[in-house]
């Protein structure tokens, strides 16, 4: 968690896994659009959900340090996913793959399952907000 950074759970809350409920931030705000799992040659990297989810991830990182923050600057992250069953049987390869970029570090996140992606073979696309350093 970057300083100045807040994880706000209200106690009445069931405690949450793998995201956070709220982060109060401060810094200035990075809108990451929506990253899909595809390489610098604009391929989708595999058809292995695990990968895709990892590749838009870390896509996704490489926005926030290209603007010159980190991992733990992220605050808010929104995943589209078009298999709702995909991600639920790849969910031990994307936590391991997530900590090994995240560490135990979980923003506000949500999940939503859409009909489709607009690029042909996407299967999950991630944007996200991060607060960087002022």
């Amino acid at each position: 968690m970057s300083e100045g950074h807040k994880v706000v759970s209200p106690t009445h809350f069931p405690r949450p896994r793998g995201y956070a409920n709220g982060i109060v931030a401060e810094g200035k705000l990075l809108f990451i659009s929506g990253q899909i799992g595809w390489d610098s040659d604009a391929h989708i990297v595999s058809s292995d959900f695990a990968v895709q989810f990892l590749q838009a991830l870390d896509n996704v990182i490489a926005v926030v340090r290209e603007a010159g923050g980190g991992t733990e600057h992220i605050v808010k992250l929104l995943a589209f996913v078009t298999d709702l069953d995909a991600y639920r049987a790849a969910r031990a390869a994307i936590g391991d793959g997530w900590r090994a970029r995240m560490g135990n570090y979980y923003p506000a996140m949500s999940l939503v399952k859409v009909s489709g992606l607009l690029e042909p073979g996407a299967l999950v696309e991630i944007e996200g907000v991060a607060s960087l350093p002022k």
